[in-house]
C-alpha cells in the first residue's frame, strides 16, 4: 500500500488486495472523514483500460457524493500485462480461465469493501459491465448495479454461443432479484449496440432503468454524473 494522497473530498491510495493467491492492484478512494458504515462501490473497467481510469472518472464523481470506491486492474490489464494478449488467444479454455479469474477477483473486491464500508454497489463499463452483472447475480451483498455501455452478448455468432455457456448476461440480469439496476447506453454505440442493451434490460428482473446518451461507446461526463448520483441514492447517501 502506498501512502494516501489527498484529492478533492478525500484521499487516493494505491493498494493490493488478496484474491485466491493473487495480489490484485487497485485504486482506493475514500472520503476525507470516513463515516461509520459509509457506502462504497467496486468499479470494473473496460477492455484495454485500467483501474486508474475508473477511479479518476466514476470514482471521483462518487467521492463528491460521499461514496468510497475500489478500482482494480483486471487480469492482463493496467500493471498486470498487455490486454492485446487477449486478442491473440485462440484457446477457449484459456479465455474461460481468465474470465473466471476476473470474476473471482471481483468477488474478492466486494469482500474488501465489506470490511471497509457499509452498503456495496458495483459499476461496470463495457467489458466490466459483463463482469458486473454476473458478479451481482452471484453476490447478494451487492445492493445496486450500474452498467455503462453494457448489454447482452452479440447475437448470431458461434463465439457467442460458446461464451454464453461460461457467462450469460441475460440469465445473470434475471437473477438480480429485486436489486436496482441502472443502464446507461449510447444510442449510436457500434460496440455494444442498442439492441444488445435492450435485450439485457428486458431480461432484468427490476427495479430497473435504461437511460440513453446521444453518442457512441465512450461515456460522456454527464452520464458519469448521472450514474454516480443514482448509485449514491441507492446506497443511502442523503437518506
Amino acid at each position: 500500500m502506498t501512502a494516501a494522497t489527498p484529492v478533492p473530498e478525500g484521499t487516493r491510495t494505491r493498494l493490493t488486495f488478496p484474491a485466491g493467491g493473487e495480489a490484485v492492484p487497485a485504486v482506493w478512494l475514500r472520503p476525507e472523514v470516513p463515516a461509520p458504515g459509509q457506502p462504497a462501490a467496486l468499479l470494473l473497467h473496460g477492455f484495454s483500460s485500467r483501474g486508474d481510469v475508473m477511479a479518476d472518472t466514476v470514482g471521483r464523481a462518487l467521492l463528491r457524493r460521499g461514496v468510497a470506491s475500489l478500482s482494480p486492474d483486471l487480469p492482463l490489464h493496467g500493471t498486470r500485462g498487455d490486454p492485446l494478449e487477449l486478442q491473440a488467444l485462440r484457446n477457449p479454455l484459456e479465455l474461460a480461465r481468465l474470465w473466471r479469474l476476473a470474476l473471482r477477483e471481483a468477488g474478492a473486491g466486494v469482500e474488501f469493501l465489506q470490511g471497509e464500508a457499509g452498503q456495496v454497489g458495483v459499476v461496470g463499463y463495457s467489458l466490466g459491465s459483463f463482469l458486473s452483472v454476473v458478479l451481482a447475480s452471484q453476490r447478494r451483498e451487492v445492493g445496486a448495479v450500474v452498467l455503462a455501455a453494457g448489454g447482452d452478448l452479440p447475437g448470431g455468432t458461434p463465439l457467442t454461443a460458446v461464451a454464453r455457456t461460461v457467462a450469460d448476461p441475460l440469465r445473470a440480469a434475471h437473477k438480480l432479484g429485486g436489486r436496482p439496476l441502472l443502464m446507461l447506453n449510447g444510442r449510436h454505440d457500434p460496440v455494444i449496440r442498442p439492441e444488445q442493451a435492450e435485450r439485457l434490460y428486458a431480461a432484468a428482473s427490476g427495479p430497473k432503468e435504461l437511460r440513453w446518451w446521444e453518442g457512441g461507446h465512450a461515456v460522456p461526463s454527464g452520464a458519469v454524473d448521472e450514474g454516480a448520483e443514482w448509485l449514491a441514492g441507492q446506497l443511502g447517501v442523503g437518506k
